[in-house]
């Protein structure tokens, strides 16, 4: 860790000095150790070992780096996480091992109106991969105003979307989880299930910039988990939402995604060339190329499989 880094961790954590903050730092660390060690016993892996080799913070005595991730609730969170991943969702990784080192952007599909996807393409990338990777991903401005969501968020790492964000982490080689569809993409109804909406530009003008490789990922059993037949777009712009969905699990008072069975295919990674600020034309045929390479995983996974739930 650079200097620079080690005095922005060294901020950030200054709260947790204080003495209530040092208080919920044992607290949370005394819960995050116990977690670890029950979760690592029933899953049969190091849990631990996998995520500080992914976060790289457990040299870091502050514990925290200089995006905001906190290394004791990241270790909390993948410790309750990967139940999701390992036994609701049994997911099945492809391709893992062809994200490369370095910095890298990680281009998926996105659906199911809770990003769940990206919880298990982050877990994948920790516990799935043979060189753990830690996994950020940016999170649109209405996340601020949720309760909880607001706060965990950035302690596990998650950043708020912005250009200048997407720009600093991959100068510092991180691995960006991008959804080009956006919110188009998560608040697709169920007649338009693994059916890409248009990408957008930015991820591709931040790749050609910072020189990034980008990964296609197509994720295959996120359609299903929450299945929406409607999405109340006047409602949810009333409430200030992206979406509104209307799932059959809000009239059986079962909130718990359904179990379907995940599975992520890797792509080998595309490097670009090109100017940043090239005409949208010339954008545009890059970034075809990468949503075509995801929809063919996604062909091929839908091919592959034989039922939604195993």
């Amino acid at each position: 860790m650079t200097e620079r880094r080690r005095r922005v961790a060294t901020a950030l954590a200054r709260p947790l000095a204080s003495p209530a903050g040092g208080t919920g730092r044992r607290v949370l660390r005394s819960l995050a150790d116990r977690a670890v060690a029950l979760s690592s016993e029933l899953s049969g892996e190091d849990l631990d070992e996998k995520i500080c080799r992914a976060l790289m913070l457990s040299k870091n005595e502050a514990g925290v780096d200089p995006f905001g991730a906190d290394l004791d609730t990241v270790r909390l969170s993948g410790a309750l996480l990967v139940h999701l991943h390992r036994y609701w969702f049994r997911t099945e990784v492809h391709g893992i091992d062809q994200v490369p080192a370095g910095r890298v952007v990680l281009a998926s599909n996105h659906a199911g109106q809770i990003p769940l996807d990206g919880v298990v393409i982050a877990m994948s990338m920790m516990l799935d991969k043979k060189e753990p990777r830690f996994v950020r991903s940016m999170v649109e401005r209405f996340v601020s105003t949720l309760p909880f969501a607001s706060i965990w968020f950035p302690r596990v790492g998650q950043v708020l979307g912005t250009p200048d964000n997407a720009r600093r982490l991959l100068e510092a080689d991180e691995a960006l989880l991008v959804f080009p569809e956006g919110v188009k993409g998560i608040s697709k109804t169920f007649d338009s299930r693994y059916k890409l909406a248009p990408f957008g530009q930015g991820f591709m003008r931040l790749a050609l910039e910072t020189k990034a490789p980008v990964v296609p990922v197509a994720v295959i059993g996120s359609e299903e988990q929450y299945p929406s037949v409607a999405d109340l777009k006047g409602v949810a712009n009333l409430l200030g939402m992206p979406s509104l969905p209307i799932i059959p699990q809000l009239f059986a008072g079962f909130l718990m995604p359904l179990p379907t069975k995940y599975r992520l295919y890797f792509g080998e990674p595309i490097y670009f060339s090109g100017d940043p600020d090239d005409d949208d034309s010339v954008i545009d045929e890059k970034v075809w190329v990468v949503q075509a390479t995801v929809q063919s995983l996604l062909n091929r996974g839908l091919k592959e499989r034989r039922a939604i739930f195993w």
